[in-house]
């Protein structure tokens, strides 16, 4: 019986869904080219891309001729609207806020496919917005005379369409040159904690204790593994300098924590799952549980570390705070990390900052929260937030930005964030609060610093 009602719950959401996209069908009306390019800049009408974050990045998706998005256009995509939670309409509505898609303004939603534009029309017109319009970025992508901005590194974060066609064996865009590609699923602990129960199809499984082994001896750091062991693993799992490989995780901290060590020991195409496997489902597509093996390698093909400017040492932090004009050291932990209030792990008390190192933000609550850093679907934040939360903190990316939070695994997140954005003076204090808080004789400060976060600041 419970099983009946829940069918027909499911039946009558989807029928209230369809005839709310039906009626905003026949209440948006469409703009055209010409309208579109009018619009831009004018003080009352605000754009938004409804696509999948991954086409605002830049990838050619649904059939557009040209990636990315038009110039000044925020985003809201329709895949939010998937999200379940208590909390998701509040999360949404500052969302709108924050974008500034407020009702008193002229909104224009546009998409490529027809329906995404629909959706997020449908959910506004139900929150009050009477001023909607769509539009069909195709035609606008077609025009070579029309700028579309797209991210110079987009292809590092790969939508999960991309990652099907690639399983299925073809070489879609930004991979027509790729020979070896490796899908490998990464999450801390043995298989059984998160691989087995569903990860992509013919993916394999490291456990993140591989590129930092647990300490014998107390306190426990988990601490980038010495060069000498990321090349055994590197062969063990058959990567080698020239692969392409694509890591995916449930949690996208392991994924990104991963890749970045691969960079560091120097595949030269590392790329993430934009999302993790969230994303792949959202998508429509099944997770397996078949276990599948690596091939390992004998010859790497190549120098290990073969981007050692990946990681940024403790000297290498020690002399730049020293240089603050040509180096910032940004503290990418929650508030309360911050300001001394928490260590922000179970297994490790220690607490304050680093002197010299600027809030950048992450997340709100511990130390997987990233959401400074990302959309509801887990997929990148735009550039421009991003960029407006630094500069709110005075970070300035002209100078060597050190990403740094408790010991690198929030921090790869937003490395790759800053290698898409296309910045190129970055680099990871690894060794984080945790590394540096238990070594001897580094000084450590509390308290409210000199300049407050005005998000996180009580």
């Amino acid at each position: 019986m419970k099983n009946r009602y829940a069918s027909l719950a499911a039946l009558l959401l989807f029928l209230f869904g369809m005839t709310a996209e039906i009626r905003a069908d026949q209440a948006v009306p469409v703009m055209d080219t010409p309208q579109v390019v009018a619009a831009m800049g004018a003080d009352d009408w605000i754009i938004v891309d409804t696509r999948l974050n991954s086409a605002y990045n830049g990838w050619k998706l649904n059939g557009v001729s040209r990636g990315g998005h038009i110039p000044g256009a925020t985003d809201f995509s329709a895949n939010w609207l998937k999200m379940g939670g208590d909390q998701r309409d509040a999360a949404l509505d500052e969302i709108l806020a924050t974008k500034g898609i407020t009702p008193d303004k002229k909104v224009l939603l546009y998409d490529a496919n027809g329906q995404d534009a629909l959706s997020v029309a449908a959910y506004l017109t139900s929150k009050g917005y009477t001023r909607l319009h769509r539009y069909d970025i195709s035609a606008w992508a077609k025009d070579k005379k029309l700028p579309l901005e797209r991210y110079p590194n987009h292809q590092l974060l790969v939508p999960a369409v991309v990652l099907k066609e690639i399983i299925d064996g073809n070489r879609p865009e930004s991979f027509e040159n790729s020979g070896n590609i490796i899908v490998a699923e990464a999450s801390w602990g043995e298989e059984k904690n998160s691989y087995a129960k569903g990860h992509i199809p013919g993916a394999f499984h490291i456990n993140t204790d591989r590129v930092e082994p647990p300490t014998k001896t107390k306190p426990v750091m988990w601490m980038l593994a010495d060069d000498q062991t990321l090349k055994e693993m590197a062969l063990s799992f058959g990567f080698t300098r020239d692969a392409t490989v694509i890591v995916t995780s449930e949690e996208p901290l392991a994924a990104f924590r991963v890749a970045t060590v691969l960079r560091y020991v120097g595949v030269t195409d590392v790329r993430v799952l934009n999302g993790g496997t969230l994303s792949w489902t959202l998508a429509g597509f099944a997770l397996e549980t078949r276990r599948h093996e690596p091939v390992p390698v004998k010859d790497f093909k190549g120098p290990v570390p073969g981007n050692p400017d990946v990681i940024d040492t403790m000297e290498e932090t020690r002399a730049g705070l020293r240089t603050p004009k040509t180096f910032t050291l940004v503290d990418n932990r929650t508030w309360a990390e911050h300001i001394g209030e928490s260590s922000g792990y179970a297994y490790h008390k220690k607490k304050g900052r680093i002197p010299g190192a600027v809030y950048g933000y992450a997340g709100k609550k511990d130390a997987y929260s990233m959401e400074y850093y990302r959309n509801p679907d887990k997929t990148m934040r735009n550039a421009d937030e991003i960029l407006a939360l630094w500069k709110g903190q005075g970070i300035d990316t002209a100078t060597h930005l050190s990403f740094m939070c408790g010991s690198g695994w929030r921090v790869a997140e937003i490395y790759y964030d800053a290698d898409v954005m296309g910045l190129k003076d970055i680099g990871i204090f690894s060794d984080g609060w945790i590394g540096w808080s238990n070594t001897p004789g580094n000084p450590v400060e509390t308290g409210l610093p000199d300049k407050r976060s005005p998000l996180d600041a009580p």
